[in-house]
């Protein structure tokens, strides 16, 4: 890179700690299109998997997202699933491939690694992480080391993130390197 090339500032990472079979994680989909209308490139929401053992279908559609994730269209996929969670709860697998197939992507690639599993370690390593810094419910959101957690009550949690985001991105703009 010339000394004339301006250097690309990485974009500010928000871990969406979330479950595809959970109904808080439906509500604070508002919480997450605000933000992403909001920051726009500037804020990374990473799609971060705690599926809870209450939750039969839980596992299998963190896999599913994954192989979303995989296939180009993650949080379109999540947004889907989360908004039809009752489906999910009724259904399970079958209804994970069918969103796939309704989304346009490959469903019976979907069915396959439901089966051989190829997503397991991904959602493992996720849980275990988000167990080791203490989530324990979901949503939940981690920002600048900065644990929120949405799992009791959401209230206040965007007006929290959007606090530390403008406040991150103003650091960033006063010519801290």
């Amino acid at each position: 890179m010339s000394d004339s090339t301006p250097a690309r500032t990485e974009a500010l990472v928000l871990d969406v700690w979330c479950e595809l079979q959970c109904p808080d994680c439906r509500t604070a989909l508002d919480d997450v299109r605000a933000l992403r209308d909001r920051y726009g490139d500037r804020l990374e929401l990473r799609l971060r998997h705690f599926p809870l053992e209450k939750h039969q279908h839980a596992f299998a559609a963190a896999q599913a997202a994954e192989e979303a994730l995989e296939q180009g269209k993650g949080w379109a996929y999540v947004e889907a699933v989360l908004g039809r969670v009752e489906e999910l709860d009724r259904t399970g697998e079958p209804f994970l491939v069918e969103v796939a197939r309704e989304l346009g992507l490959d469903a019976e690639e979907f069915d396959t690694a439901l089966i051989d599993g190829r997503h397991i370690l991904v959602v493992d390593a996720d849980q275990a992480e988000g167990k080791a810094i203490g989530v324990s419910g979901t949503p939940t959101y981690v920002i600048d080391g900065e644990r929120l957690d949405g799992g009791k009550s959401q209230e206040g949690l965007r007006a929290r993130i959007v606090e530390i985001v403008d406040r991150l991105l103003a650091g960033r703009s006063s010519g801290a390197a």
